[in-house]
């Protein structure tokens, strides 16, 4: 499945479950959002990863630390200048075997050293 199928479905998927979609493909000049939506209150931002199949791992297992850093950098920069907001960020796996949501996939303290866990949230 093409990336723009993936994240199409991606859509499809989140919109049923009560995700409004705000934008996508989200680009400035460090990197891109593929979705960013709210729930509630919450600005969601989305990386949408697709494989054909699972010989090289599931499609969640490649968003490294890099790109988990890289799509934080991402969200500060569409945050910029706006009021602050509560942010989650969400993944959706696409395989030959369907589409997982995984919500609040990471989290701040996944990709900011220095940054405590908060034990109410783990």
């Amino acid at each position: 499945m093409r990336g723009k199928d993936a994240e199409n479905e991606a859509c499809e998927l989140l919109r049923s479950q009560g995700l409004k979609i705000v934008a996508r493909n989200w680009r400035w000049q460090g990197g891109e959002i593929d979705i960013i939506g709210k729930d509630g209150d919450t600005l969601v931002f989305v990386e949408v990863r697709a494989r054909t199949s699972s010989e090289f791992g599931s499609p969640a297992e490649t968003i490294t630390p890099a790109k988990r850093a890289k799509l934080w950098r991402s969200a500060q920069a569409f945050l910029s200048g706006k009021p602050p907001v509560p942010v989650r960020f969400d993944v959706v796996a696409v395989s030959p075997n369907g589409l997982v949501h995984i919500p609040d996939a990471f989290r701040e303290e996944d990709v900011r050293p220095g940054v405590e866990r908060n034990p109410v949230r783990d």
